[in-house]
C-alpha cells in the first residue's frame, strides 16, 4: 500500500522535478489521491533548455478515462507534438518516434509495411534466438556468484535479440546500448553530465544509430539476408516500400523503446520477486502454468514507460473536464494500473492475478505495443533461466533508479547468487 498522502491535492506539480524525487511511496499516495480527488488535473510544464516552458497539460489518472483517450486517436492525436509532454520540433519528434508519433493515414501504412517484415519464419527464428540468447547470459555468469542483474542480465537480452533481429553485429552491441542510454536517460548525470547538453546528445546518439542502420540497409538492399532489416527494406504493399531513413528511423525507435522497457519490466520483476519471497516460490514450483500471469503481473508493476502524451484536435471532455482544441492530454499508465476500480489490492504484487488488463503496453487502439509478443517471450525465456538455473539469486543492495518521469528505469541493481547454480 502507498504511504498516507503527504501532499494535498493543490500541492501535486507532475511537472515539477521535485516531485519526481519523492520516494515512490509517495509518489503513490499522490497518484491515489489525483485519482480519487481530481481525475483530470492541470499541471504547469518543467523550464527545458534550448526548449524553454510550455504552456502546461492535463494530466489523466484513471484507467477507465486512459482507456477512453486512447481508443479516440482521432480526438486525440499522436502526431501533433509527438509523445512527450515537452513540444519538440517535428523533424526531431518523428527521428525518433517513427510511427508512434504519427495519426492515419501516415501511421497505418507504415505500421502495415512493418508488420508485413515480421513473417511467420522470422516470428520463429526470433522466439528460438530469444530463448538460446537467455541460456547464454546465464551461462556467461553462472560461476560468478554476483553481478549488476539491470548491465549483466535484464539489459543484456533485449540488447542481442533486437541487434540480432536487425543484422547488427556483435561487435556494435555496445555502441547501441550507451546510445540508447543518452536518447532515454539524458535528464540523468550518469549519461548526460550537463541537462543543458541534453537535446544536442539526444540527437547526435540518433543520428549516430540512424547512420549505423542506414548503412546497413544500403548493403540488404544489395546482399539480402534474413535478417529483419532485409525483410523490411522489401516488404511491399501496393506497390509501397519503406525507404532507408524510414527503416534507420523505425530502428531507432525498435531499439530505444524494444530494449529499455524489457530491460526495465525484467529488473523490477526481480526486485518484485526478490521482496515476495512467497511469490517467487509459487512460480518457480510450477514455472510454465504460471508465467502467462507471472510475466502479465511484471508488465502492470513494472509499468515501464510511465506515460505518453496525445494533443486533442477538436474541442472535448474527459471525465467531465473541458480540454480545448490544441491542449496536451497526458496519460499516466502508472496511475492506471494501480486503479483501486479496476485491480484488486493494486500495490499487492501477486503472480496468479487474473483479470490482469493492465496499460503495461499502452492502452487500446491503434498505438498499441507492437512489441508486446516479443517482450513477453523474453520476459518468460528470462525468468525461466533464472528460476530453474539461479534459484537463490537475490537483490542485495538497492536498485538505483533512471532519473526520469518518462521511464520507470533502473540503472544498476546488484545481486547474488550460489556460484554453479543449477545446472
Amino acid at each position: 500500500m502507498p504511504e498516507e498522502a503527504s501532499l494535498s491535492i493543490d500541492d501535486i506539480r507532475l511537472g515539477d522535478e521535485t516531485f519526481w524525487n519523492l520516494p515512490v511511496a509517495q509518489r503513490d499516495a499522490a497518484f491515489a489521491t489525483l485519482r480519487r480527488e481530481r481525475p483530470v488535473s492541470f499541471h504547469e510544464e518543467p523550464e527545458v533548455p534550448m526548449l524553454g516552458k510550455g504552456p502546461g497539460f492535463w494530466s489523466v489518472t484513471r484507467y477507465a478515462d486512459i482507456l477512453e483517450v486512447s481508443r479516440n486517436p482521432e480526438t486525440f492525436s499522436s502526431a501533433r507534438g509527438g509523445v512527450n509532454i515537452i513540444d519538440q520540433p517535428d523533424y526531431f519528434s518523428e527521428f525518433f518516434g517513427s510511427m508512434i508519433v504519427m495519426d492515419d493515414p501516415r501511421h497505418a501504412r507504415l505500421r502495415r509495411i512493418v508488420s508485413r517484415g515480421f513473417t511467420p519464419g522470422m516470428l520463429r527464428r526470433t522466439e528460438a534466438q530469444v530463448d538460446r540468447a537467455a541460456v547464454e547470459i546465464v551461462d556467461g555468469l553462472i560461476d560468478k556468484g554476483t553481478c549488476d542483474f539491470v548491465t549483466d542480465i535484464a539489459a543484456a537480452l533485449p540488447l542481442k535479440i533486437i541487434c540480432d533481429m536487425m543484422g547488427i553485429p556483435v561487435s556494435d552491441y555496445r555502441f547501441v546500448f550507451d546510445r540508447t542510454n543518452v536518447i532515454l536517460g539524458a535528464a540523468d548525470p550518469e549519461y548526460v553530465d550537463d541537462i543543458a547538453n541534453a537535446i544536442p546528445a539526444i540527437f547526435q546518439a540518433g543520428q549516430e544509430l540512424a547512420a549505423l542502420m542506414e548503412s546497413l540497409a544500403r548493403d540488404r538492399r544489395e546482399h539480402p539476408t534474413e535478417d529483419l532489416t532485409s525483410a523490411l527494406i522489401h516488404a511491399d504493399v501496393d506497390g509501397e516500400q519503406l525507404s532507408d531513413q524510414e527503416v534507420a528511423s523505425f530502428f531507432v525507435l525498435l531499439v530505444v523503446a524494444g530494449n529499455e522497457t524489457t530491460r526495465n519490466a525484467i529488473s523490477h520483476g526481480m526486485k518484485a520477486l526478490s521482496d515476495n519471497p512467497e511469490q517467487r516460490r509459487r512460480w518457480a514450483s510450477d514455472f510454465e502454468r504460471v508465467a502467462p500471469t507471472a510475466v502479465e503481473e511484471i508488465v502492470r508493476w513494472a509499468t515501464p514507460v510511465i506515460h505518453f502524451r496525445r494533443t486533442a484536435t477538436r474541442d472535448t471532455e474527459i471525465a467531465g473536464q473541458r480540454i480545448r482544441s490544441g491542449e496536451k492530454v497526458v496519460l499516466w499508465y502508472n496511475s492506471g494500473n494501480r486503479d483501486e476500480a479496476v485491480f484488486d489490492h493494486p500495490y499487492r504484487f501477486d503472480v496468479l492475478r487474473t483479470p490482469n488488463e493492465h496499460v503495461g503496453f499502452g492502452g487500446p487502439g491503434p498505438h498499441f505495443c507492437l512489441g508486446a509478443h516479443l517482450a513477453r517471450r523474453e520476459i518468460t525465456a528470462m525468468f525461466r533461466q533464472l528460476l530453474g538455473r539461479l534459484p537463490d539469486l537475490h537483490v542485495t543492495g538497492e536498485a538505483v533508479p533512471l532519473r526520469s518521469f518518462f521511464l520507470n528505469g533502473v540503472k544498476h541493481m546488484p545481486c547474488e547468487f550460489t556460484p554453479g547454480g543449477a545446472r
